[in-house]
C-alpha cells in the first residue's frame, strides 16, 4: 500500500519526498530539549531537595508544577544488548515497510507522530486506519496515534499483554515505551527476529513539587525470555532438563541423534550436532518425507537457502508437512529453530521421535 504522492508538501510538512525518492523526515525541535532535560535530571539527582536556582522560580524552569519527566540513564544507553535491541527492532520496521520507501533512523524522532506507527501496523495486520495519511498539528498527532493505539491494544489485549505505553509518552519521545510498543508487536506478530532476551534499563524519573526537583531511578524490565514473552507460561519436561538436569539432557541428545540418522542415513546424511544442521529446515524437510514414506518436490523447498527467510520458509514448510501427518502444532517458531535455539529444535524432533520411534 503505497503512500499518497503529491506534487509539493508545504515546508513546514513532518514529512518530505528526498529526491532520492525516499520519505524522510526533516529535524524537527524536540517539545523539551534532551540536553536541557538531562541537565535538570542531573541537577535533581545531586541536590534533590534544592531548586535549580535559588532565583528561578517554578513558572519559568521547563518542568509545569507536579509535571513528570523520564529519562533512560545514558549508561543503560551504552549497554551492548540494550544496543542490540534497538538495532533489531529499526532493522525490522524498515524491512516490514521497505515497500512503502520509508526509512527509520532514530526510534523516538520518527515514531512519536503515529505516521510510521500507521503504516507498520496496517502492514502486519493487513488492515487500514480511517486516519489522515499526514498530520502536522499537535493535535492531529495525537488523535492519529489514539486510532492506532486502539488498534494495538485491540489486537494485544486479549492476549494478556500489559500496555505499557500511552498516547502522551509516545507523543512525548519516551523511548522506554516506544520500546515496549514494539516488543509487544515483534512477539504478537512472530517477527522473524530474534530480540536479546532480559533487556533492562535504568530510568530516571524527574518529577517537580512545589518548585523544587526530585528525582528516582527504577528499573525498566523490555524483555524477558522469548518464550514468556510469547506468552508460553507452561513449562515442559525440556524446561526441567535444560534448568536441572543437564546429564540427562545430553542423554536425551543422543537419543535423538541416534533418531534421526537411523532415517537420514538411507540419503546418506548424518547429524552431529541437532542445533546447527536442523537450522535451515532442509534436514527436517527430508526426514518428513522419510518418516512418511513419499518424496518432498524440489520446488517446495530451498534445498540450500542462503537467507534467513528461505531457512524460515523451509523450517514452516516441515511444520506443514507433520501437521499433514497427524502430529500437533509445534511449540516453537519457524524463527526459534532457525535462531540456533536448541530447546525448540529438540522439542521439535523429540515431537517426531514420540511418533516415529519405532519406524523402520
Amino acid at each position: 500500500m503505497p503512500l499518497m504522492c503529491v506534487p509539493r508538501l508545504p515546508a513546514e510538512c513532518p514529512l518530505a519526498w528526498h529526491a532520492s525518492g525516499l520519505l524522510t523526515r526533516p529535524p524537527v525541535a524536540p517539545l523539551l530539549a534532551m540536553s536541557d532535560l538531562q541537565e535538570e535530571g542531573r541537577h535533581a539527582i545531586n541536590s534533590p531537595m534544592s531548586p535549580a536556582s535559588a532565583d528561578v522560580h517554578p513558572e519559568d524552569t521547563l518542568l509545569e508544577e507536579n509535571e513528570e519527566r523520564t529519562m533512560i540513564d545514558p549508561t543503560s544507553k551504552d549497554d551492548p544488548k540494550f544496543k542490540e535491541l534497538v538495532k533489531v527492532l529499526i532493522d525490522w520496521i524498515n524491512d516490514v515497510l521497505v515497500e512503502e520507501r520509508i526509512i527509520v533512523k532514530q526510534l523516538e524522532e520518527d515514531l512519536y507522530d503515529g505516521q510510521v506507527l500507521q503504516k507498520l501496523l496496517e502492514k502486519l495486520a493487513d488492515c487500514k486506519l480511517n486516519v489522515a495519511e499526514v498530520t502536522q498539528s499537535k493535535i492531529g498527532q495525537k488523535q492519529k496515534l489514539q486510532t492506532v493505539l486502539e488498534a494495538v491494544h485491540g489486537l494485544l489485549r486479549p492476549h494478556g499483554w500489559a500496555l505499557q505505553w500511552t498516547v502522551d509518552s509516545i507523543h512525548g519521545k519516551n523511548l522506554v515505551a516506544i520500546l515496549h510498543l514494539l516488543v509487544a508487536l515483534a512477539m504478537h506478530f512472530r517477527a522473524p527476529i530474534r530480540l536479546p532476551e532480559h533487556v533492562s534499563v535504568q530510568v530516571v524519573v524527574v518529577r517537580k513539587r512545589e518548585g523544587l526537583l526530585h528525582s528516582s531511578h527504577v528499573t525498566e524490565e523490555l524483555t524477558t525470555t522469548t518464550e514468556m514473552m510469547m506468552g508460553r507460561f507452561e513449562r515442559d519436561a525440556f524446561d526441567m532438563l535444560f534448568d536441572h538436569a543437564p546429564d540427562k539432557l545430553s542423554v536425551v541428545k543422543k537419543s535423538l541423534i541416534t533418531f534421526v540418522n537411523k532415517h537420514l542415513n538411507k540419503l546418506n546424511l548424518e547429524v552431529t550436532e541437532l542445533e546447527t544442521q536442523f537450522a535451515d529446515g532442509v534436514y527436517l524437510v527430508l526426514l518428513m518425507g522419510l518418516l512418511e514414506d513419499y518424496f518432498v518436490p524440489l520446488h517446495n523447498f530451498y534445498l540450500t537457502p542462503d537467507s534467513f527467510d528461505q531457512k524460515v520458509h523451509n523450517v514452516a514448510f516441515a511444520f506443514e508437512l507433520m501437521l499433514d501427518g497427524g502430529l500437533k502444532t509445534p511449540k516453537a517458531r519457524p524463527e526459534d529453530v532457525v535462531n540456533l535455539d536448541l530447546k525448540s529444535t529438540l522439542r521439535v524432533l523429540y515431537n517426531l521421535f514420540t511418533k516415529y520411534k519405532n519406524l523402520e
